[in-house]
């Protein structure tokens, strides 16, 4: 008998119980529709930490200075020598002073607690910031401590307009700053977003912080490859300035991405394994429909076997009509698994997209447990006894 043949047979006889093929499909359906749901959205959930570490600058190094027990501490001017004579490896380096401050409008009574963030005049090209009016700080902003501020579009709206910021002045710890820049919105401009920023020079902010020593530096490297080279030359300084490795940190960007991506792919093999578990048992449910239709069509298999069908030609027909009793199940919960990926994705403000992987993987793998659960019920109608089959009532 033609392959065409079986296939239209099997789907012949899915079409004449319609409710108990659908039941058989039931499991397969769940299945697969739980593994893209939980699939895109892990892939959604990655995107979106990849975007944040992106943001923050994949080919920054954080240095962070613990010198508790130490009477030494990292100057900047050490860290801005250590990057003049190794150019071919760092492209910027810029202190970090962050402290809390009272922030307030000089045309308004209410105040707000805010955080305020010392750098120098290299720290736009480090994080990537960009100004839409005035200019970022400069070297003679830092030099001279003057009291110059750049902020972002949420000081912006909500204590002077948009576009109406650049010139003014904004008290921070009861100090008058001038806005010489305002930044582009990277956010929505919302309280506790991105948005809501100020930079002053990392001289003014020391002050602010009641801190002479500075804890925090942010180095860019030119090429993330060298990675492993700029962390061991920053290790080889630091050791020799604080005299110990215990007195200090150094983190790169790129390895936190890469870690938490080990974790969230670990995490999303066991999801798609938990998901798996309903395929599982979707194939049960084929293997068990499919036995109790052998049984059912005994003296329809005794007819084939009687005009000359041979055991390959039974089993075949019963193996392809579980695997396509399967791949119907497969395709709807493709289907299903895609439309309610969407709609959840935009519940939780995600872009999520089904993966062509999953989708691939989820469909081979539904066929294939029809396939696999319906070889066992094909057999035993192929091994049936013609004069047996007949007779059975």
């Amino acid at each position: 008998m033609k392959f065409s043949k079986t296939v239209f047979l099997a789907i012949s006889s899915i079409k004449s119980n319609k409710m108990r093929s659908f039941l058989t499909m039931l499991g397969i359906i769940i299945g697969v529709a739980a593994v893209i749901i939980l699939v895109s959205i892990m892939d959604g959930v990655t995107g979106q930490v990849s975007d944040v570490f992106e943001g923050l600058g994949m080919n920054n190094i954080t240095v962070s200075i613990t010198s508790r027990g130490s009477t030494r501490y990292v100057e900047p001017d050490s860290l801005y020598q250590l990057i003049d004579e190794n150019q071919e490896l760092y492209a910027y380096c810029s202190p970090k002073v962050t402290t809390a401050a009272n922030i307030k409008s000089p045309y308004s009574s209410d105040s707000a607690y805010g955080t305020v963030t010392g750098v120098d005049e290299t720290y736009d090209e480090i994080d990537g910031l960009a100004t839409q009016q005035g200019r970022f700080l400069q070297y003679v902003d830092i030099d001279k401590l003057l009291k110059v501020c750049v902020v972002g579009t949420y000081y912006e709206k909500e204590y002077y307009g948009t576009g109406k910021a650049l010139g003014e002045t904004i008290k921070i710890n009861g100090e008058l700053y001038t806005i010489v820049g305002v930044l582009e919105e990277k956010s929505d401009s919302s309280e506790g977003s991105s948005d809501q920023c100020i930079y002053i020079p990392y001289t003014n902010a020391s002050k602010i912080s009641w801190n002479s020593s500075i804890n925090t530096y942010v180095v860019s490297m030119k090429d993330a490859e060298q990675m492993t080279m700029a962390k061991s030359v920053l290790e080889a300084k630091l050791t020799e300035i604080l005299g110990s490795s215990n007195y200090y940190q150094i983190i790169a960007t790129q390895e936190i991405l890469d870690e938490m991506n080990s974790i969230m792919n670990t995490l999303k093999g066991a999801l798609v394994l938990i998901a798996g578990i309903s395929l599982l048992v979707g194939g049960i449910g084929i293997m068990n429909i499919m036995l109790v239709s052998v049984t059912e069509r005994t003296k329809e298999i005794g007819i084939r076997k009687s005009l000359g069908a041979k055991k390959k030609h039974i089993k075949q027909q019963f193996v392809i009509e579980a695997g396509t009793i399967s791949g119907f199940g497969g395709v709807i919960g493709i289907l299903l698994g895609g439309v309610a990926a969407y709609f959840i994705g935009r519940l939780m403000d995600m872009t999520v997209v089904p993966s062509i992987t999953a989708i691939v993987i989820s469909f081979s793998v539904s066929v294939g447990i029809g396939v696999i659960f319906g070889f066992l019920p094909a057999k035993n109608a192929a091994n049936l006894n013609p004069i047996d089959a007949l007779r059975f009532e």
